[in-house]
């Protein structure tokens, strides 16, 4: 296993790892430059044609990621974040494409509820890239050892987090007038609704 010091110095290099978050265990990258996220893609078997979100340490710091949200979607997330949910906000200024899928013009952004050596690295990263660490259609991992055995052995770290909740985030999209929840997970529905007063379509 790996330990936090070792997790970041393969994410400096460019290198994916595997994290603990307060979902599941998630494949992680450098988001600023495109070859980390590349290499994120290859490992995973994932098609460059989906998106993959901006995991920030706090909501301050993804504002300065993507200084765009600031305005109705940044108080939107401030209703749900930090937690377990993926928010799904405008990207005017095209950021972060090489991780938008087929459309710049949104992102999906994450501020997890951590503890642990997962919360360390993204304190000190500050920002990562960040999807579960499966392969597409398998089960979501919340014990290490479910991680796949070609994932944990293509990251660069792997760090032990410990037996994970094992529910993926809650995707909530942002970018329309009305919320809409494109994928229940760990936060109800209805805890989306009740937070943002707002009605919320499932689909």
């Amino acid at each position: 296993m790996s330990g936090v010091d070792e997790a970041l110095a393969a994410l400096r290099a460019g290198k994916p790892v595997v994290l603990p978050f307060d979902t599941v265990y998630g494949l992680a990258a450098d988001p600023y430059r495109e070859e980390p996220a590349r290499r994120l893609y290859r490992l995973k078997g994932r098609d460059q044609s989906r998106p993959t979100a901006l995991v920030a340490s706090s909501l301050d710091y993804l504002l300065e990621c993507v200084p765009e949200l600031r305005g109705r979607a940044a108080s939107l997330a401030r209703l749900l974040v930090p937690g377990p949910v993926t928010l799904v906000v405008p990207n005017p200024g095209r950021r972060f494409r090489w991780i938008a899928g087929m459309n710049p013009d949104a992102i999906g952004i994450r501020v997890p509820e951590l503890e642990g050596p997962g919360r360390e690295v993204l304190d000190r990263a500050g920002a990562l890239i960040a999807t579960s660490a499966n392969h597409p259609g398998e089960p979501d991992p919340k014990r290490l050892e479910e991680v796949p055995e070609d994932m944990r052995a293509g990251a660069a770290a792997v760090v032990d987090g410990g037996e994970l909740p094992g529910t993926p985030s809650t995707v909530v999209d942002l970018t329309q007038r009305d919320p809409r929840v494109l994928r229940e997970g760990a936060l109800p529905a209805e805890e989306v609704l009740r937070r943002l007063g707002a009605p919320v379509r499932s689909g």
